[in-house]
């Protein structure tokens, strides 16, 4: 059993959606089919109902599964655990067959929005790590740019989902300056961009003065980079002080990594108003 509160396990929590329960169905389905699938959907069915009845058929225990499955959903934590559950007992039962890790599970879980991530032995809360949506202007119309943004953006999300604070900053910085050094020569409402580097780009748009809100936006974008990438502050960039220095934990990553898609989010789309 997975560790959860209480009233997660006995009180209302919240259901699954239909296609999230469908998703692990199909996982449940690719798992029997390595071997022994009968017994194998038993097993899982037993785990989400609790009772040890048996089908009268194969065919009858999919469809007995994917009812109790259907009943479990009502309590999202508590079926997240049955499925868990069952992949174990399958380890030990049946050794030859693989199942989904953890990652896989949560992956999954993350992606449908499910609230909910296994951190072996516990069920937790998952930590969103969704900022809001950045939207690509017509800046950045080439499509290879596009592929590098968003590649960018889903890399550094996988990387919370994977516990790697460090270097899930790291690649959203990394963005950051990318996006920053794009920016040369692009045409504003009050001249073009100079510079090809991060620090003289922003120093260039803090003294365009285009509007009070992006002077001080630029600044907080200086200074946040500056203590990300220093060795006694984030030390994503020049390493950590060995002595001075504090290895960055997975909520401040979060927020890191949020405050940061928010700056490019609105960089880029501050940068795409026309001229005039």
């Amino acid at each position: 059993m997975l560790e959860m509160p209480s009233d997660w396990r006995f009180g209302n929590p919240g259901e699954l959606d239909p296609l999230v329960v469908k998703q692990f169905a199909d996982l449940i389905s690719k798992i029997s089919q390595q071997s022994n699938s009968w017994p194998i959907l038993e097993l899982f069915k037993a785990k989400f109902s609790g009772a040890v009845s048996k089908s009268s058929s194969e065919s009858w225990a999919q469809s007995d599964l994917l009812a109790v499955m259907d009943d479990a959903a009502q309590n999202a934590p508590t079926f997240i655990e049955a499925f868990w559950a069952g992949c174990e007992k399958v380890k030990s039962v049946f050794p030859q067959n693989t199942v989904p890790d953890e990652s896989l599970v949560n992956q999954i879980l993350a992606y449908n929005d499910v609230r909910y991530e296994i951190r072996f032995p516990k069920l937790v809360t998952r930590i969103q790590t969704n900022a809001p949506a950045i939207v690509i202007p017509q800046m950045t119309d080439d499509e290879h740019a596009r592929q590098l943004i968003q590649k960018s953006l889903t890399d550094s999300d996988q990387l919370l989902l994977d516990r790697k604070p460090r270097q899930a900053v790291q690649e959203i910085l990394w963005l950051l300056e990318t996006v920053s050094t794009g920016l040369e020569g692009h045409e504003t409402q009050s001249g073009k961009i100079e510079g090809k580097y991060f620090n003289k780009i922003v120093k260039n748009l803090k003294q365009q003065k285009r509007n009070n809100t992006l002077k001080e936006v630029m600044g907080w974008i200086s200074k946040l980079h500056g203590y990300l990438s220093t060795p006694t502050g984030g030390g994503v960039r020049h390493g950590v002080h060995l002595k001075k220095g504090e290895e960055m934990n997975i909520h401040e990553a979060h927020l890191y990594c949020n405050l940061t898609k928010s700056y490019i989010g609105y960089l880029l789309a501050e940068l795409d108003k026309p001229k005039g």
